[in-house]
C-alpha cells in the first residue's frame, strides 16, 4: 500500500474502530445483567450465620405469630409505632446480631411517614446472578392483629430464612418483608412490593421467579368449609385442606413446580394453574407486582377469603390458625425455595 494511501486508511479506519468499539461497550453496558458485586467477607459471614441455622419448627413459628400478633398487634400507616416495631423486630430478626443475614433497608415515605421494604440475601454460587425472591407482607388492615394475613407468610419466611441460614444454593435467594400491601395502597405505586419490583427490573435484575407467602396458616377438613370462586367449579375442591398455587400463563410453569416439590415433600393436597386475572383474588398480593414488571411470580395461599371466615376483621387471631399443619406447609415451601434454587 502506498503511504498515501495508507494515511487516508487509517484517518478513516481509526475512527470508525473506535466509534464501533465505543457502541459495542454501550450496548454491553445497557443490556446485559449487571455483575453483583462480591463480598470479600462473604465466607466468614455464611459461616457465623450457618451457626445459628435451624430446622423449621412449630415452635418457632408460634414465637414469631406471637411477637407480630399480640405484642406488637395490628402494623400499618395509621399506627406508625406499630409498623415500626415490626419493621424492625423483622430487620433485628433476620440481622446479624440473630440469624446472621445482612438486610438491607428500602426505604420511602408515604403519607408523611417513613416506611420501608426488608431484604436480605443469601448469595448464590454458580448461578449467582439469576436470582429466587421469597417475599411476604409484614403490614395488616386497621382493626385487625392480621395472624393469618399476614402473620403466617412473615413467620413462614423468616423460619425459612434461618432453616437456610448459610446453606448456599446454586441461585442466589433473597427474603423480602413487604410493606403497605393492603389497602389503600394496594396495587398501586406505594405499594412496597410495586416499588421493590420496579426497582428490580430498573437495575436490569434476573429475577428467575418470586413466590408471595400470602394467608397460608388455617385448614379445614370439614365438607363445604371451602367457597368456590365463579368459573371455577369443578376445578377447586370443597374442603379447605389443601394450598393453593396461583400464576399467571407467564408463570404456569413455576406453579406446577412448586406444587410438585410441595407434594413431594409434604403430602398435604395441594393446587395449581394459571388462573384467570379476572377472578377475584387471583392477583391479591405482592406476585402482582412481580407480574407488572415481567417477571414470573406465583403466590402461595389458603385461598384467604375463600376459606377463613375472620379474614380481614378484628378475629384474625392466633388461636384462629392450625400451627401443626402450618409447620409442615413451611417446610414444604422451604423445599420449593431450593427446588427453584437449584435447576
Amino acid at each position: 500500500m502506498k503511504e498515501g494511501a495508507l494515511i487516508r486508511f487509517l484517518v478513516v479506519a481509526m475512527p470508525a474502530g473506535l466509534l464501533f468499539l465505543g457502541v459495542i461497550a454501550m450496548l454491553k453496558t445497557h443490556l446485559s445483567t449487571p455483575e453483583i458485586p462480591l463480598d470479600p467477607n462473604e465466607e466468614s459471614r455464611l459461616n457465623a450465620s450457618s451457626l445459628n441455622r435451624k430446622p423449621v419448627n412449630r415452635e418457632g413459628l408460634e414465637r414469631y405469630l406471637t411477637t407480630l400478633t399480640e405484642t406488637i398487634g395490628e402494623r400499618h400507616v395509621k399506627k406508625p409505632e406499630n409498623l415500626e416495631k415490626a419493621a424492625v423486630w423483622i430487620e433485628s430478626t433476620l440481622g446479624g446480631g440473630n440469624i446472621g443475614y445482612p438486610v438491607e433497608r428500602q426505604a420511602y415515605d408515604v403519607d408523611g411517614v417513613a416506611v420501608r421494604n426488608l431484604i436480605a440475601e443469601l448469595p448464590g454460587k454458580s448461578r449467582r446472578d439469576e436470582i429466587i425472591v421469597v417475599g411476604a407482607h409484614y403490614d395488616t388492615i386497621p382493626g385487625c392483629p392480621g395472624a393469618n394475613d399476614n402473620g403466617s407468610g412473615v413467620a413462614a419466611l423468616i423460619s425459612i430464612a434461618r432453616a437456610m441460614a448459610g446453606d448456599q444454593q446454586e441461585r442466589t435467594v433473597r427474603f423480602a418483608a413487604f410493606v403497605n400491601e393492603e389497602p389503600p395502597y394496594f396495587q398501586t405505586d406505594r405499594m412496597g412490593s410495586r416499588i421493590y419490583a420496579a426497582r428490580c427490573r430498573s437495575r436490569r435484575e434476573n429475577i428467575v421467579a418470586m413466590i408471595s407467602l400470602e394467608t397460608i396458616g388455617y385448614f379445614s377438613d370439614a365438607g363445604n368449609s371451602q367457597k368456590v370462586p365463579e368459573g371455577l367449579e369443578g376445578v377447586f375442591p370443597t374442603s379447605g385442606n389443601f394450598l393453593a398455587f396461583v400464576g399467571n400463563e407467564d408463570s404456569r410453569y413455576f406453579a406446577d413446580s412448586a406444587r410438585g416439590a410441595f407434594k413431594a415433600e409434604t403430602g398435604i393436597p395441594a393446587l395449581a394453574g394459571a388462573f384467570p386475572p379476572e377472578v377475584a383474588g387471583v392477583g391479591w398480593s405482592d406476585h402482582w407486582s412481580f407480574w407488572q414488571e415481567g417477571y414470573f411470580a406465583v403466590m402461595v395461599t389458603d385461598t384467604a377469603p375463600y376459606r377463613y371466615p375472620h379474614y380481614h376483621k378484628p378475629t384474625d387471631t392466633m388461636d384462629k390458625l392450625n400451627l401443626d399443619v402450618l409447620t409442615k406447609v413451611t417446610r414444604g415451601l422451604e423445599q420449593v425455595v431450593k427446588t427453584w434454587a437449584n435447576p
